[in-house]
């Protein structure tokens, strides 16, 4: 059976809030209705020519992808141009297209993270923190009876983490009053009769990103007609969240056979470098994709070499002027082991909703550039 485009979303936002984007960028759903059926899905890095023809062929009705299909402003839409001709293909085909772009880089568990991962770093931590996740405590009023439900669905919708400890509520007993007026179905208590019930308060951390789903559950496990809830947002900061990611090396390297690690990690035969093959690597900062920005902060944390992709000319000497070494692996190889991790994720979160819905990963989206 199929999902709406719009649980796809879901899944994808709980991921990647929107809230992370950079403010130049354009991530959401580009093109397709949220109230449309998705019955395969395509992860890509890119959306162009050959991965729309791609996801035709595999029937796949929504493509999720990392790089923006609409960027910049459009003033029209020709079919007989590339782009106004690309949008117009997948228009025809009926896909939708979902775009996570900035969001995915600053994710807790996005690109960087990813890279870090990949090249089996430790004690990993956020490069350039310059976001932090919002909280929210929620405040539900329930019969004593069904107390340990609702509380128990609320947690496994996300609440009541602090920290790295789960299930963290508080409650206490008093009594509830209400009446209910005609045509209600009051779970207890008559129509038109003031009612004294014992209830328990219960409270709640919620991250904002797990507002909307938390209440969701709540809801739906609550016994009354009518819930009776408050949402206070939080002074509290919850996590450190933004682009890059910093972590150490189990044991120390040569640079030299950091590359080879490097290399085979991201599925590459060649990549660009600065400094001393020789070096010996313990620190080191990553930022999958355009790194350069954060140059000067992972020197400030003390990297022994940074990876990324797209170093400049004047950007290398930089980084060799700090004293530190780089890794240039580009910014295909260095973003493409997110679409997995999307791909992944998308998976276990519909095999949970007892969804048959596919998840592919792009066989044919390529690095634009060839090495001779």
């Amino acid at each position: 059976m199929p999902v709406k485009c719009q649980t796809i979303i879901n899944i994808i936002e709980q991921m990647a809030p929107k809230g992370l984007a950079e403010d130049w960028d354009n991530v959401g759903l580009h093109i397709g209705d949220p109230s449309s059926d998705v019955n395969s899905i395509l992860v890509t890095l890119d959306v162009t020519m050959e991965t729309v023809r791609e996801a035709a062929g595999l029937g796949v009705s929504m493509i999720v992808s990392h790089h923006p299909l609409i960027f910049k402003p459009m003033k029209n839409i020709r079919a007989d141009l590339p782009h106004g001709g690309l949008i117009t293909e997948i228009i025809k085909n009926g896909t939708a297209v979902y775009c996570a772009h900035t969001n995915m880089d600053s994710a807790r568990e996005g690109v960087s993270r990813v890279l870090a991962e990949k090249l089996k770093l430790k004690d990993i931590q956020v490069l350039n923190p310059d976001k932090v996740e919002k909280l929210y405590k929620i405040t539900v009023f329930i019969p004593e009876d069904h107390a340990d439900a609702v509380r128990e669905a609320m947690a496994r919708a996300g609440a009541g983490w602090i920290g790295n400890y789960s299930d963290c509520t508080f409650s206490v007993r008093g009594t509830g009053t209400f009446k209910a007026a005609e045509g209600c179905n009051p779970f207890i208590g008559q129509v038109g009769e003031l009612e004294h019930a014992d209830e328990v308060r219960l409270e709640t951390i919620v991250r904002e990103k797990h507002v909307e789903r938390v209440v969701r559950a709540m809801v739906n496990a609550h016994p009354y007609e009518e819930v009776a809830y408050d949402i206070y947002p939080l002074v509290n900061q919850g996590e450190k969240l933004g682009l890059g990611r910093a972590g150490r090396l189990e044991m120390p390297v040569k640079l030299r056979d950091f590359m080879d690690r490097v290399k085979e990690a991201l599925n590459i035969t060649t990549l660009r470098y600065g400094g001393n093959p020789e070096a010996v690597v313990k620190k080191v900062a990553v930022c999958g994709g355009s790194g350069a920005q954060l140059i000067h902060r992972a020197a400030f944390l003390g990297a022994d070499v940074f990876v990324t992709g797209d170093l400049k000319y004047h950007e290398a000497q930089e980084v060799l002027t700090m004293g530190m070494n780089f890794i240039d692996a580009g910014h295909y190889a260095t973003e493409y082991p997110i679409a997995g991790e999307i791909a992944r994720i998308l998976g276990e979160a519909l095999a949970k909703e007892e969804s048959p819905v596919a998840v592919h990963v792009s066989r044919i989206n390529y690095d634009p550039f060839g090495y001779y």
